[in-house]
């Protein structure tokens, strides 16, 4: 079991930055591929990006790409999606997920965090 918990979220004006932070425990994240996905109310849950377990790749969905940045600590068992550039249509929950390595499914997602961009 791996029990993730977001944080950094908030309120910036458009064109502002924020980073988020995924804090792992339970296990060693260092064996599982983290991704990052963003809701906004009454729309299905998004891919924004997601990391291979050794950090050695990164994808980002077309609405991101070149504007935030996926990484991650293995030591701190921690991920990070860097977002520059912000728009309000960034404006979601954003959600943290772990997906072991044998595996082709999102098994493990924190509670979210809020980001709002203001126009």
């Amino acid at each position: 079991q791996v029990q993730l918990v977001e944080s950094g979220g908030g309120l910036v004006q458009a064109g502002g930055s924020l980073r988020l932070s995924c804090a792992a425990s339970g296990r060693s994240m260092s064996t599982y591929h983290m991704g990052w996905f963003r809701q906004v109310p009454g729309k299905e849950r998004e891919f924004v990006a997601w990391i291979w377990w050794s950090g050695s790749s990164t994808y980002y969905a077309d609405s991101v790409k070149g504007r935030f940045t996926i990484s991650r600590d293995n030591a701190k068992n921690t991920v990070y999606l860097q977002m520059n550039s912000l728009k309000p249509e960034d404006t979601a929950v954003y959600y943290c997920a772990a997906r072991s390595t044998d595996r082709n499914k999102w098994d493990y997602w924190g509670q979210g965090a809020q980001v709002t961009v203001s126009a």
